[in-house]
């Protein structure tokens, strides 16, 4: 079993408090799953996710991408001491979705003093990859933003 990364570990129902009257609630992210290692979510695919051509538009694959790597980076601070926020956050959509539902899976690949790397997986509802994102985070101790 993996031992847990979180140094501020927060539940399912709080993160989806977190979310709400945000763009996240508005686009209809959910978060899923915490995991010891990895925070999961959804967005579904419907009028307000869509771009004229019918398929999730890719800024809205990155909104997921960024809520999720955000929200995970700052379960791995001490939120008494730090908070985290966005630097760079690049996306390679690579499968069209045109329904149902995209699942996003964001996993540390460095957690750092001053800052963190993200990757987050979007997969369709076949399980196929729909998109790849890197989001880097700055760690910003309280009182220096």
């Amino acid at each position: 079993m993996t031992d847990s990364i979180w140094q501020s570990p927060a539940t399912v129902e709080e993160l989806n408090a977190l979310g709400k009257r945000t763009a996240a609630e508005f686009l209809g992210i959910e978060i899923t799953e915490v995991g010891p290692d990895f925070l999961r979510g959804t967005l579904p695919v419907n009028e307000r996710t869509v771009q004229p051509m019918g398929l999730v538009h890719g800024g809205v694959n990155v909104v997921l991408a960024e809520t999720l790597g955000s929200m995970a980076a700052n379960m791995a601070v001490d939120t008494q001491k730090y908070f985290c926020v966005g630097q760079e956050v690049n996306a390679n959509h690579v499968r069209a979705v045109r329904s149902g539902k995209v699942t996003a899976t964001a996993r540390a690949k460095y957690i750092g003093r001053t800052s963190q790397v993200w990757e987050i997986e979007l997969l369709d509802d076949r399980g196929r990859l729909s998109c790849i994102s890197r989001l880097t985070m700055a760690v910003v101790p309280h009182g220096k933003a």
